[in-house]
């Protein structure tokens, strides 16, 4: 089945979703480079033209106030050095949100990963925990 996009000429032709809810659990750095939360989605394009539009939403906290959120495909971060989104959460949990369209050129099974980092330099950063659902949903798109 697919979903035509209104005035696009573009179809969504499937959905992958990944979602889990840590009951107190985190994954937790002190790294100013990017390290994996561990949390990822796979999707198989139909075809090479196809776009692969990604949303994540996920739980960050720390105790120095800076963190920063990335999706990688394979080893590529997709949001380059500084990521795609930041968080300034001191000692309490945040959400955060960060969507991404992809042109990956490929068939083949391709996983996109959730990676973040402690880009202050100290203190201690978490991502995932305090019993929120995290998420992340792939969406293929026909190509133009």
């Amino acid at each position: 089945m697919s979903v035509s996009l209104y005035g696009s000429g573009q179809t969504v032709l499937q959905v992958v979703s990944a979602t889990t809810t840590n009951s107190g659990g985190y994954v937790s750095t002190t790294s100013t480079s990017f390290v994996s939360t561990g949390f990822s989605v796979t999707i198989t394009p139909q075809s090479t033209s196809s776009k692969i539009y990604l949303l994540c939403h996920g739980t960050f906290e720390s105790n120095n106030s800076n963190n920063r959120l990335t999706i990688y495909r394979g080893g590529t971060n997709l949001g380059s050095s500084t990521g795609m989104t930041q968080t300034n959460a001191v000692n309490y949990w945040v959400s955060s949100c960060m969507s991404y369209l992809d042109s990956p050129a490929t068939t083949s099974a391709t996983t996109y990963t959730v990676y973040f980092n402690n880009s202050g330099g100290s203190g201690t950063s978490y991502f995932g925990g305090d019993g929120n659902q995290l998420c992340i949903t792939a969406f293929e798109i026909s190509g133009a």
